[in-house]
């Protein structure tokens, strides 16, 4: 009898906490005013650049392009037909061809990956110490120590795995042979490396292998203990602000011991996230930023080298990721809604739709309280979603809005931004607001432009017009972000200096 009023007692706790949490998520008032949590568990270099100050080589990250001529030849390297052959010495301009992106293996250590996805290796043994641009995936014979002289970095001597130097005897001879230690122009085993650093990324990838694994941990862990704090949930509570959205990475879900070189540690601030929001009365939206391969090969999707890799191979890890936050966060009040990805560009709509159809079944597993958001891809118009997410229950729709990023705002003066958020803006929520369809979610917006020298009144017009037309989208907003060293782009500081009004 005892044992059967226990568990009955332990059924009856479950569903009164089932339906609390169901309660809870279904109470809220939308639409959401609400702010993206960038740059805390998913790193956004730009928006904190010094985090990436104590990175040796910091220069050299993951993903970041160079160019090597052969200071005595005068000529580029270049992967013939951009990969699957011969590496030569014979371009005078650089272009895809003659572009290596690294992988890090160390700070001085890296892979050369080419414009076919290949990587740069010593050739089998029979034919000498030739190079070779056809493997697929770098091991020893792929991996190159890269030594820049003291006085001048980006003069550098490139030594293969087979300890010696490479050389360049002629533009169609390239090997790996040399043992001298000259400096000279004349030497053929010094390169001077062109550095793109318009190309150099500083995402989530780049500061955890840049710093390696005995400091990448302590970075980290000291980086979300003081970015967002419960200080900073008490301050959007008192300054009208309803909801974050919460950018979180795949690996997050084998937290605590990620796939190398993430580090372990985010799943417990998600966890204190939603502890505070809840204290707060405050709604969280779990936003999948960053999906196993990268989504659209930016530094905010934690992409290794800029290339995009995500597609159908990658559907059953990314659903993966869904169904274990979904699992982990149903039961909670503050849970919203989750997003299963975050600005696909690139990618397949098909795949896309499929994943979609996959991440919501995941959720719905879980709650069927808690709303879905599928993230508009960022090369398709914004209607391409709107019949095949009607086919949901409980789906929102995100669109991303900033008059950046295209050069029709180049010379747009103050008020012709201003026209374009009440006119163009309001035009295109109008014609994605339905009655029976998904709700619009404008996901991420700014009061960044490109105005130059603007004054506080203007800027202010600025973002009271955004404000008021993205209130109508029916599922809400959530600016970007809360924190930034840009100003422009921290919503506290826009709400501290006067810029924008909320409540």
């Amino acid at each position: 009898m005892n044992n059967q009023l226990f568990y009955a007692n332990l059924v009856l706790a479950f569903y009164l906490s089932s339906y609390h949490a169901l309660a809870q998520t279904q109470n809220f008032n939308l639409p959401l005013k609400a702010v993206n949590l960038g740059n805390w568990l998913v790193i956004e270099g730009w928006m904190k650049p010094s985090l990436f100050d104590g990175i040796p080589n910091k220069d050299l990250l993951d993903g970041t392009q160079v160019q090597l001529m052969s200071t005595k030849l005068q000529k580029y390297l270049c992967a013939e037909k951009g990969g699957g052959s011969i590496v030569v010495a014979n371009r005078t301009r650089a272009k895809g061809w003659e572009t290596f992106r690294l992988w890090r293996v160390n700070e001085t250590a890296f892979n050369f990956r080419v414009s076919s996805k290949q990587f740069v290796g010593l050739a089998n043994q029979d034919e000498g110490n030739s190079l070779v641009a056809d493997s697929d995936s770098p091991s020893d014979r792929e991996t190159f120590e890269i030594l820049r002289n003291d006085d001048e970095p980006n003069r550098v001597r490139i030594r293969a795995s087979n300890g010696l130097f490479l050389q360049a005897i002629s533009e169609t001879a390239v090997v790996a042979d040399y043992e001298g230690s000259s400096w000279d122009d004349n030497d053929p085993s010094v390169f001077k490396m062109n550095v793109l650093t318009g190309s150099i990324i500083r995402g989530e990838y780049q500061i955890t292998n840049g710093y390696g694994p005995d400091k990448a941990p302590k970075i980290m862990q000291d980086h979300w203990n003081t970015y967002i704090t419960e200080d900073d949930f008490k301050f959007m509570s008192e300054n009208g602000l309803n909801g974050v959205r919460i950018p979180v990475g795949w690996w997050i879900a084998q937290d605590p011991t990620p796939p190398k070189p993430f580090v372990g540690g985010s799943l417990e601030m998600l966890d204190n996230a939603f502890t505070w929001a809840e204290k707060y009365g405050i709604k969280v939206i779990v936003d999948l930023h960053a999906a196993p391969g990268s989504q659209n090969g930016k530094p905010h999707s934690a992409s290794r080298d800029g290339f995009l890799e995500w597609g159908d191979s990658y559907i059953s890890d990314t659903v993966a990721a869904i169904d274990f936050l979904a699992q982990r966060y149903a039961n909670r009040s503050g849970l919203v809604a989750i997003e299963l990805m975050n600005e696909p560009q690139g990618v397949n709509l098909e795949s896309l739709k499929s994943y979609y159809q996959a991440g919501y079944d995941a959720v719905r597993k879980h709650t069927s309280s808690a709303y879905v958001i599928m993230s508009n891809p960022l090369d398709r118009e914004s209607k391409v979603l709107l019949s095949f997410a009607g086919a949901f229950n409980k789906v929102a729709i995100d669109v991303h809005y900033y008059n950046l990023f295209s050069d029709r705002f180049s010379n747009m003066n103050v008020q012709q931004n201003i026209d374009y958020i009440r006119k163009q803006r309001a035009s295109d929520l109008s014609s994605l607001t339905t009655s029976d369809g998904p709700l619009i979610f404008v996901g991420e917006w700014s009061g960044d432009w490109k105005v130059e020298g603007a004054s506080k009144e203007s800027q202010q017009k600025f973002m009271q017009a955004q404000l008021q037309v993205y209130s109508g989208a029916k599922f809400g907003w959530a600016y970007w972000a809360y924190k930034c060293d840009s100003n422009s782009w921290s919503i506290k500081w826009m709400i501290e200096n006067g810029y924008a009004k909320l409540s």
